[in-house]
């Protein structure tokens, strides 16, 4: 008996720790980061808070302009060259997180969802409408700043309908609603959303469970959504397709 009391302790000291080590090191997991890559495209710096948030400016001096939110781990200045051609008729935001590229501070839920609207209303007075694209983590961000700000049209690229519905996903047997800080919970955000919308999904994704990707489109009302599934493609590789940028030129 003793020593089946030990090993049950044991196992639970384990479990303890590694939940423990779980909701410290949560946003190791969650943010990747970016260095700050020497290019030659136009920047902007807004303040918000107590960061900078650096900004790559495409095409400027359109009437229309598109904000985008990269991933978690996305260097953005590498959409710069084929966004400029894609979106050719349109100002092109991409926006580095706090913490990436070049902007000051750390990135959080609250502090990310602040800084999106400071780049929105700092952009604003000089386009007609803005639209927004959200890759990954930025989906999150997408449908965030579209519910608290007017937007034209929403582009979703391999979205979720929650990371905590995700992270449950990932990590089945640990108490995920009460240890995670960051929810982006974009589910809960759907029947707030009037703008037309297209979600771009990856036949091939390991990151985002295809499951969370159509839980999502589904909540949306069927003439209201676009849901476009690129053939052959991972979560990374999504980018590498023709149809991907095809879809985002027909859609804009």
């Amino acid at each position: 008996m003793k020593i089946i009391l030990s090993f049950a302790f044991l196992v639970l000291f384990g479990y303890l720790c590694a939940a423990g080590l779980l909701y410290v090191f949560q946003r190791n997991f969650l943010y990747f980061p970016t260095k700050e890559y020497e290019h030659p495209f136009e920047r902007i710096s807004i303040s918000n808070q107590d960061v900078t948030n650096e900004v790559i400016v495409l095409n400027k001096g359109n009437s229309k302009a598109l904000i985008y939110f990269g991933g978690n781990g996305e260097a953005i200045v590498a959409n710069a060259e084929k966004f400029s051609s894609v979106f050719s008729g349109v100002t092109v935001y991409l926006v580095n997180y706090r913490g990436y590229g070049g902007s000051s501070g750390k990135p959080t839920e609250s502090g990310i969802y602040s800084d999106a609207l400071a780049v929105y209303d700092e952009i604003k007075e000089f386009h007609t409408h803005v639209s927004v694209v959200g890759r990954s983590l930025g989906s999150g961000v997408a449908t965030y700043l579209a519910v608290n700000r007017t937007i034209e049209k929403i582009v979703l690229i391999t979205p979720y309908d929650s990371v905590l519905n995700v992270a449950k996903t990932k990590f089945p047997f640990f108490p995920i609603k009460f240890l995670l800080k960051d929810n982006y919970d974009s589910l809960s955000r759907v029947k707030l959303i009037k703008s037309k919308v297209l979600v771009i999904a990856a036949e091939h994704d390991q990151v985002i469970p295809m499951s969370h990707t159509e839980r999502l489109a589904n909540e949306f009302g069927n003439d209201q959504v676009l849901l476009k599934v690129i053939k052959k493609a991972g979560h990374n590789s999504l980018s590498n397709s023709t149809d991907y940028y095809q879809a985002l030129s027909d859609f804009m």
